[in-house]
């Protein structure tokens, strides 16, 4: 994978070549300053409130003591406040109302996918800026995006490309889990489609195979081969209650990108076995690409973005991927446990 076949997977790269067959967006050049105020490290205070509310009154007679209460003792406690971009949340809001009051947010590549915890409904659903970066903030993936979007490219000895940061404004649409699907195109030819949400066990996926995949295979030689600017890539789709095929999004083809229920080592061969088949299928096998999906609730599996709801230490320690915590959580405990011991030669049982 080459930077410039990351480059190329921007939203505002491909979505003017697809913009008939995906869903409406609008694109938003990202200020500086609002990428700084996305990647500082500090508390959580979530900016851009352009929600027309109200302060809560009360008759409450103890309200007014209440407010003169110190909670803390130290002089130097700094009070958090969220920096403001009037103009920037004039323009979201906007265009949030042009796409009809709800909005899928993105990045150039990515979506805040792991952060949707975080929400009160547990959604990306977003109706103000505030609703995005609260997303924003709290996602990884964002911050890969910001960070590191050259991370696993193979020519790292370049130059990075000079990327000019957006925010993707898409329209809402409820889509159902089952109705997505992730297909990989290698020499431009399209040789495997993943179930796209592989955790969960859909019965008419089973039931409609062959048109799912027939589906799919039509819109590809239709509507994307050869119009892309790569012959490698990936690209996911959905397929509507009425069998109608839409693009969603276009990947690198690369480790980047989650392969789902392939591996990039048959991926990068041109090789993959679906369920029917008891042998490797080549790219230029005339049926069609592999299809793959979870063919019964025994292999359903947690979803992966349940390690983005805890905090990251204790997923590094319990997988062991970060010595230098681990060091420290093991002294910890070794000086928890000396305290104890003191604690009980002090005051021993009666």
């Amino acid at each position: 994978m080459k930077k410039e076949q990351v480059v190329h997977c921007q939203f505002s790269v491909w979505y003017p070549i697809f913009k008939k067959h995906t869903i409406k967006s609008l694109i938003l050049p990202l200020p500086q300053n609002v990428i700084d105020y996305l990647l500082d490290d500090g508390t959580l205070v979530v900016s851009g409130s352009d929600h027309n509310s109200q302060p809560i009154q009360t008759n409450n007679s103890e309200s007014d003591a209440e407010e003169d209460i110190q909670w803390s003792d130290d002089e130097t406690t700094a009070i958090a406040t969220a920096p403001e971009f009037p103009e920037f949340t004039s323009t979201v809001l906007e265009a949030i109302n042009a796409l009809g009051g709800c909005v899928f947010p993105k990045l150039n590549w990515s979506a805040p996918r792991d952060a949707n915890w975080i929400a009160l409904n547990s959604s990306l659903e977003c109706r103000s800026l505030s609703d995005v970066f609260l997303l924003f903030k709290s996602s990884d993936f964002i911050t890969h995006d910001l960070t590191q979007p050259f991370l696993h490219c193979s020519d790292q000895d370049s130059p990075d490309p000079v990327i000019s940061y957006e925010l993707v404004l898409r329209k809402w649409a409820e889509l159902i889990p089952g109705g997505e699907f992730r297909c990989f195109v290698k020499e431009n030819k399209l040789i495997a489609v993943s179930q796209r949400d592989y955790t969960q066990y859909y019965q008419h996926i089973l039931k409609q195979e062959q048109h799912i995949s027939q589906a799919i295979q039509d819109f590809f030689s239709q509507h994307v081969q050869y119009r892309f600017l790569d012959e490698d890539f990936v690209f996911d789709v959905y397929r509507d209650s009425q069998g109608r095929v839409w693009l969603i999004d276009l990947n690198p083809f690369g480790e980047v990108t989650d392969s789902l229920l392939f591996s990039w080592d048959e991926l990068m061969s041109g090789e993959v076995v679906d369920h029917q088949q008891q042998v490797s299928k080549p790219t230029f096998y005339p049926d069609g690409p592999a299809f793959r999906y979870t063919t019964s609730e025994v292999t359903v599996q947690p979803s992966p973005c349940l390690s983005y709801r805890i905090p990251r230490d204790f997923v590094d320690l319990s997988a062991g991927e970060d010595a230098y915590k681990l060091i420290d959580f093991l002294k910890l405990t070794k000086s928890q446990q000396e305290e104890s011991e003191e604690e009980e030669e002090e005051n021993p049982p009666q």
